[in-house]
């Protein structure tokens, strides 16, 4: 028998304790990125961080775009943990774009444009190269494989 699958508006008890801590917590490459999402910075669009979605907390979510974007550490490399995680995602209607902390910090022009790219429709379909992971209802015919 499979998992019953929660939904993405049910919230976990102590989920929301666990992302104001994280938001405490940030990393540097967080702090870097949260500066240029914050207060509509990025061409108004509207962005939070740390919210708890299902049984994750995502690191920055812009809802209306349905846009997740998450900053891994090196501990991520090659993690099934979050392979399960993004598809979770997908299946519940969010784009998943990934970035490694050093990118941020190193090449953040280059992760702003994108971000852009991704809020304006302009990535299409999965790409592990950019690491973004469309949602299979925005793709025609729900493929997930594409161009980026």
């Amino acid at each position: 028998m499979s998992p019953v699958k929660s939904p993405v508006s049910k919230r976990r008890p102590g989920a929301t304790a666990i992302a104001r801590k994280l938001r405490k917590r940030e990393t540097d490459a967080e702090h870097v990125l949260w500066a240029q999402l914050r207060n509509r910075l990025l061409n108004g669009h509207k962005f939070s961080r740390q919210i708890p979605l299902g049984p994750y907390v995502v690191d920055f979510i812009c809802r209306e775009r349905r846009l997740i974007i998450e900053l891994d550490g090196f501990q991520h490399a090659d993690s099934r943990e979050d392979q399960v995680r993004t598809e979770w995602l997908n299946g519940d209607g969010y784009s998943v774009l990934r970035f490694w902390n050093h990118e941020t910090t190193y090449h953040l022009a280059e992760v702003l444009t994108t971000i852009l790219a991704a809020l304006d429709g302009r990535l299409v379909g999965t790409c592990e190269t950019v690491r973004f992971y469309c949602r299979s209802d925005a793709i025609p015919g729900g493929q997930s494989e594409g161009r980026g």
